[in-house]
């Protein structure tokens, strides 16, 4: 699949102070969000423990993660968010596509609302 990006602001859980927004790379392989750890903090995001995760290239490393809003598409929910490194790509990963109702077209490379979310 080719690269998809959404626009999407994370804030904190109480929506005070000013929000990270940016470009998110859309990666269908990644259960959840990732951004660089100064801009999190710098909307007020704070770590709430650590956990290892596998790199694209089959490495685990270990960051540590918190919870925030995150609004894009018109939808907004709360997700777990890892701090990344300074300057890394921020990332949406399916969780935060799969709380809203969104999916990802393999085909059209596009983002589409499901018309209800499946409980089955």
């Amino acid at each position: 699949m080719g690269l998809t990006k959404v626009t999407a602001k994370l804030s904190n859980l109480t929506r005070k102070g000013r929000p990270f927004e940016a470009e998110f790379l859309v990666d269908t392989g990644a259960i959840d969000c990732l951004a660089p750890a100064n801009r999190l903090a710098a909307a007020g995001i704070k770590p709430e423990g650590r956990a290892v995760y596998e790199l694209a290239n089959g490495n685990p490393v270990e960051y540590e993660y918190g919870f925030a809003r995150i609004v894009f598409m018109g939808s907004e929910t709360v997700v777990q968010v890892i701090f990344g490194p300074a300057g890394c790509e921020p990332i949406l990963g399916v969780a935060a596509l799969e709380n809203v109702g969104i999916i990802v077209d393999p085909v059209s490379r596009t983002l589409k609302r499901l018309h209800a979310k499946p409980l089955k």
